[in-house]
C-alpha cells in the first residue's frame, strides 16, 4: 500500500516541505549554484515539483508552467518517501532504475545537497502532520 493515501497530502505535504527548505538559512545555496530547472513528476499518487535554481531565492513550483526544465525525473512518491527517510540512497536510487530521468543524470547529482537537506526536515513534519508514528 503507498504512503500517501492521494494527492492533495502529497502536494500538501511537499509544499510544507519545500517551504520549510525555503525558509532553513543556506538549504538551497548549493542548488541555487547550479542554475539548473528541474521537473519532479511523481506518481502513485500524481504530483509535480519545479526546482528553480536560476531564480534568486530559489523557487518551488507545484504546477508546470512554461519554464522549459534541464532535466525531469520520474519516480514513485514512495521512492521519494523513502529516500528522505533515509532507507534508499538518492544514488542508488537513480543507478537502479527507480528514478527516470530525461537529460543527464550527472545534472541530477546537483540535487544531492538539497535532498540531504529534506531528508533532515522530512520525518520531523510527517510527525507534525501525524503521517509518522514518533518511533520511526
Amino acid at each position: 500500500m503507498p504512503f500517501y493515501p492521494d494527492s492533495d497530502t502529497l502536494n500538501d505535504t511537499m509544499q510544507a516541505l519545500f517551504d520549510r527548505l525555503s525558509r532553513t538559512p543556506g538549504a538551497t545555496d548549493q542548488f541555487a549554484k547550479s542554475k539548473l530547472v528541474i521537473h519532479v513528476h511523481i506518481s502513485q499518487p500524481q504530483a509535480f515539483i519545479l526546482l528553480n535554481g536560476r531564480s534568486r531565492p530559489v523557487r518551488f513550483r507545484f504546477a508546470p508552467n512554461s519554464t522549459p526544465p534541464d532535466l525531469s525525473l520520474y519516480l514513485d512518491a514512495d521512492i521519494l518517501h523513502q529516500i528522505w527517510l533515509s532507507q534508499i540512497r538518492l544514488r542508488d536510487a537513480f543507478f537502479a532504475g527507480q528514478i527516470k530521468t530525461k537529460g543527464s543524470v550527472f545534472k541530477a547529482m546537483q540535487l544531492a545537497a538539497l535532498f540531504r537537506q529534506a531528508e533532515a526536515l522530512y520525518p520531523q513534519l510527517l510527525r507534525e502532520k501525524d503521517l509518522l508514528p514518533s518511533a520511526e
